[in-house]
């Protein structure tokens, strides 16, 4: 059975999600994002057969005043600075200084760790996809 290399993700922005998901979906890959840090460190350890890739985000906004607190990326840093260093991972925050420290937190405890700034209109498709891609490509070689 042919299953898709997955990317794990710490995102809440609707937008880049979408944009994520469709060039992922152009390359045969597929997304599995969550808008909270809690959610995504609950749900870590059950959802890791096919990812081949990390990608946090550090800033995250609640969507409605009543929701509780999403927490953000220097969390899921410091989550995964305690589980074994397995995944390529790629910090994409315009949030200069967090970014830095959930990098070092990574880079400090063995993971491979890279920074891509969203700066510009197609930063996902020309920054981020480019050091994404040979990653996946991993995967989609292995099916």
């Amino acid at each position: 059975m042919n299953r898709k290399p997955i990317v794990l993700m710490l995102e809440d922005d609707s937008d880049r999600i979408g944009r994520f998901e469709s060039i992922l979906a152009a390359n045969g890959c597929g997304l599995l994002c969550y808008r909270t840090a809690s959610s995504f460190i609950d749900s870590y350890c059950t959802v890791l057969q096919d990812v081949y890739l990390i990608s946090l985000d550090h800033d995250l906004i609640r969507e409605s005043e009543y929701e509780d607190d999403p927490g953000d990326g220097r969390e899921v840093s410091r989550f995964l600075a305690t589980q074994c260093p397995r995944f390529h991972t790629i910090v994409h925050s315009s949030n200069f200084e967090c970014a830095e420290s959930m990098f070092f937190t990574l880079l400090e405890v063995g993971w491979d760790v890279e920074k891509v700034a969203p700066i510009g209109n197609d930063w996902i498709e020309s920054y981020w996809w480019p050091i994404a891609k040979p990653w996946l490509r991993r995967g989609l070689s292995q099916n």
